[in-house]
């Protein structure tokens, strides 16, 4: 009797402390449940949305089948991982983006990034033009919170398909208070790459966006790792800001080619281009019989903006194979002619000065 006195009391103690533990486990699991960072995705369409005739249809297949709520379903996992909600912006292939889609999807992106309940948001795509809306994101949206762009090579209907993986490390990415501040991304097979680097180096491998520089990081069973981060200007650092934005300059490229001629170029001009982007062989070349009509287009007001359509690696290098101080020529950087149409398209709706341009092709 006397030593069941001096238990009960342990007892007792131990039943506190047990419930004690319990509380704060519960208490735990709440927190972290209003931790889950709130995600938005903007769904445009593309081979993340499409679907094939079969299991066994990789590269056949419509792109661009898919709403949002049924991608968010189909990756039940997103849920212990952020809090998301979808919009369908647009439900089209990626090839056929153009200069308004882009407004208005960095319109929306933009109003999004401003509201208290948002912390990132991931936009689904296709792969084709994913590189240009990446980078166009990068330059205009004003926003330290985390853009990623994401798409897939392969249709959710195939074997082996990409498209649920890629989605749940973009929403992780997006998640992710380690995204902040790097700019628009693109998550893409298990990698972190900036919308201005990156490039789609193959059309048939879940592998094919590569950056010249390098992945900024990787995505490894829902956590972030990161290597670099992005030199070159943009989001809260660009002078270039969407809200002022309602239409962008009209810019093509002419793809150079041997026996080129200046067709191309000509016509253009004739269409109302304010800049040409010469895709060129090697470092940006122009062939000797294309360069009167360029220069004669140049004095007559079109910018003539020499890249290279080397694939993977380089840049062109100003006053070499051409004398561009003399014909006041631009060169793009390391730019790729399609992301060098991207940044003449914006950059020409705030200066005309081929100096000045030549600088933003430096800073950006």
């Amino acid at each position: 009797m006397h030593l069941r006195r001096q238990i009960a009391p342990l007892i007792a103690l131990l039943l506190l402390v047990s419930q004690a533990d319990l509380l704060s486990a519960q208490e735990q699991a709440s927190t972290h449940e209003t931790k889950l960072a709130n995600v938005v995705i903007l769904a445009t369409g593309g081979t993340i949305a499409g679907a094939g005739a079969s299991a066994a249809s990789s590269a056949t297949y419509q792109a661009a089948k898919v709403p949002v709520d049924k991608l968010i379903a189909g990756v039940p996992e997103l849920k212990d991982i952020a809090q998301v909600r979808g919009e369908q912006v647009f439900q089209i292939a990626s090839e056929s983006f153009t200069n308004d889609h882009l407004l208005q999807l960095g319109k929306r992106v933009a109003t999004l990034a401003k509201q208290d309940d948002v912390d990132g948001l991931v936009i689904t795509h296709g792969t084709d033009t994913l590189e240009e809306t990446a980078y166009f994101l990068n330059l205009v949206v004003h926003t330290e919170k985390p853009i990623v762009v994401v798409g897939s090579m392969r249709p959710g209907t195939a074997m082996s398909a990409d498209g649920m993986l890629n989605l749940y490390n973009a929403v992780v990415v997006a998640g992710s208070a380690t995204s902040r501040g790097k700019g628009a991304l693109v998550v893409m097979n298990d990698e972190i790459h900036s919308g201005r680097d990156v490039a789609k180096s193959i059309n048939i491998r879940t592998e094919a966006f590569n950056s010249q520089w390098g992945a900024l990081g990787m995505v490894v069973e829902g956590k972030t790792f990161w290597f670099r981060t992005l030199a070159k200007r943009h989001t809260t650092q660009s002078e270039f800001d969407i809200e002022r934005i309602d239409k962008l300059a009209p810019v093509e490229i002419a793809y150079g080619y041997g026996n080129m001629t200046d067709a191309a170029h000509t016509h253009f001009a004739a269409k109302g281009a304010a800049a040409l982007i010469h895709a060129g062989t090697g470092n940006g070349s122009v062939a000797a019989g294309v360069v009167p009509a360029l220069v004669e287009l140049r004095k007559q007001g079109v910018h003539i903006i020499r890249s290279s359509r080397v694939n993977g690696g380089g840049f062109v290098i100003r006053n070499a194979e051409q004398p561009d101080d003399k014909y006041d020529w631009i060169v793009a950087h390391d730019l790729n002619p399609q992301k060098a149409r991207i940044l003449a398209a914006v950059a020409l709706t705030a200066t005309s000065d081929s100096k000045e341009l030549q600088r933003i092709f430096w800073e950006y």
